[in-house]
């Protein structure tokens, strides 16, 4: 079975060595056949060097993007279709989650018939520890208006960190079309009209950073691309 991993970046350049030797390493030491591609969203603080420098010792380690900015929707959806992995997982550069929770994502696929398996930090008691509680509110606030606005029942859509297999992700991230944040919705609806059975990982955040997204502008904004996308779902003739 070969995995691949996809990490999407956008001016990077302080973690991302870290990042490439933490993920590299995790995944020489528990699989045999694996890949690593970084998707470069337009950077332009030199990250992607970074990555070109390493796979000039460690071939499985992969650049892939594009020039101009557009988002980390385009970024995850260009890795997805490159990959050529068996299962096809992706998750942020800062391993928010930490490389323990991608081991345990890709093994289970082994013991599931899930087609795709999402993280969630709704499962369990401690998947908001060391949130501040504006934070926690913030985020669980989000994620239920929706839940409601768009009709699933799933406990965490916003994650960073979800796997497919491979037949799933070709299907799904082929049809997705959004390139900011409301793509993880975008690509758990087009999943459910197609028919792919989801699972869900309980997850933390272990490593905590600044977030990128503002709740209040980014609810508002996804709220209006979730209109759009349900219409435009409903009438897709999946691909």
């Amino acid at each position: 079975m070969k995995v691949s991993v996809v990490i999407p970046m956008y001016n990077e350049s302080s973690i991302i060595d870290e990042a490439i030797k933490t993920f590299s390493g995790y995944l020489k030491e528990n699989f045999e056949d694996w890949e690593l591609i970084f998707v470069t969203d337009g950077s332009t603080d030199g990250c992607d060097k970074s990555v070109v420098a390493a796979s000039e010792t460690e071939p499985r380690i992969k650049l892939a993007g594009y020039d101009v900015n557009r988002g980390k929707g385009c970024a995850v959806r260009t890795g997805m279709l490159e990959a050529e992995g068996d299962i096809i997982l992706f998750t942020d550069c800062d391993n928010a989650y930490g490389e323990e929770a991608v081991g345990r994502m890709i093994r289970m696929f082994d013991e599931t018939d899930a087609d795709i398996i999402i993280g969630s930090r709704n499962l369990t008691k401690d998947g908001y520890e060391d949130y501040t509680f504006i934070r926690r509110l913030a985020s669980k606030t989000y994620i239920k208006i929706l839940q409601i606005a768009a009709g699933f029942k799933l406990s965490d859509s916003q994650s960073g960190i979800k796997a497919f297999r491979r037949e799933a992700a070709r299907k799904v991230f082929s049809n997705c079309e959004v390139d900011r944040f409301a793509f993880d919705l975008e690509a758990i609806l087009i999943a459910q009209k197609a028919g792919f059975k989801i699972e869900e990982m309980p997850v933390k955040i272990i490593n905590h950073r600044e977030s990128k997204v503002r709740v209040l502008r980014d609810a508002v904004k996804m709220l209006s691309d979730l209109r759009k996308m349900k219409k435009r779902i409903k009438k897709m003739e999946l691909k």
